[in-house]
Formats: C-alpha cells, structure tokens, sequence
C-alpha cells in the first residue's frame, strides 16, 4: 500500500516537474500538498520498519519460518517505500524553492521595468507641473521658440535616460 502510494506520488511529482518546466507557476498548490500528505505520512510510518526489524530479530515462537521470511521481505520494502518517501520529500522541497526563485525572478525584473519606466516619465511630469503654475518668470516664456527649446531639452534627457538604462541592463529587460 505505501509503495503504491510513493509511486504514485512520484509519478505525479515527475508530471508537475515536467509542468514547471513549461509552464513555472501552474503547479505550486498541488505539489505543497502531496508534500505535505507526504511528511503526514512518514510522521505516521517512520519508527514502523525498526518495530519490525526488533520483533523480526527475536521472532515470537507462533510464528513460522516462512512467515517470517515473508514478514522480513514486507519489512524490508516496507523501509525501503519510507526512505523513498524522504527523497521524494526532498525533491518535492527542491522543485519549491526552484518556483519561489523563478517568481521572485520574474518580481524583480518587473519591478525593474515599472521603476525604469517611472524615472523615464519623471521629466516629462515636471514640465507641465511648471507650465501650469500661474507665476510670472517661466523659463523662456518671452522667448519666441522657447516652448520647442524646452520640449528639445526633455526630450533629450528621456532619450539620454533610456539610453543609459538600456545598455546597462539590456539583459533585464525581457
């Protein structure tokens, strides 16, 4: 029955990893519960092998030869589903920590292009915040091509801006 039950769930496991690969954030609700029906489950049955192997090195005299070659054969593949369910634990708490990295990956670069993308239209809410207050001394208000030589200055520094940004962390970006 718990071999059974650990073959499934690494079936299941070899599925959801082959999921995270295609698609990294489809699978992360299932696989925390088979790993936490699978720590239940070793909580339950981990100190069950070395209670058979004690009552199998000193065998009750009911008992029969061929029955306990059989109860030591059920012992062994029994420990041995135990320590499967361990690594499979594990793998199961790899796979984890591999989606917590690819999300916060994916967070990162996010965050990064919405900062990028702020301090690119930085300039470009100032100037109307300055051209809307009703005070006298704008800068080149009286001069005839003021308004293109201010557009030409904040254009010029977005561009430069987003020139900069974009060979410094060209491999960020997408």
């Amino acid at each position: 029955m718990l071999v059974e039950i650990v073959r499934d769930a690494t079936s299941r496991v070899d599925a959801i990893e082959d999921r995270v690969r295609a698609h990294p954030f489809a699978s992360r609700a299932e696989l925390g519960a088979m790993r936490r029906m699978l720590v239940r489950l070793q909580r339950l049955l981990a100190p069950e092998p070395a209670a058979l192997f004690r009552l199998l090195t000193r065998p009750p005299m009911w008992l029969a030869q061929e029955d306990v070659t059989d109860l030591r054969q059920s012992a062994e593949e029994f420990a041995a589903a135990v320590a499967d369910s361990v690594a499979l634990v594990e793998r199961m708490r790899l796979l984890q920590e591999e989606l917590i990295a690819m999300t916060n990956e994916q967070t990162n670069n996010t965050l990064f292009v919405l900062t990028a993308v702020t301090v690119l239209a930085l300039p470009l809410t100032i100037v109307p915040g300055m051209f809307g207050m009703n005070v006298a001394g704008i800068p080149f208000s009286q001069h005839a091509s003021g308004f293109w030589m201010i557009v030409l200055t904040i254009t010029g520094a977005v561009s430069a801006a987003g020139a900069l940004a974009w060979s410094h962390y060209r491999g960020r970006l997408f």
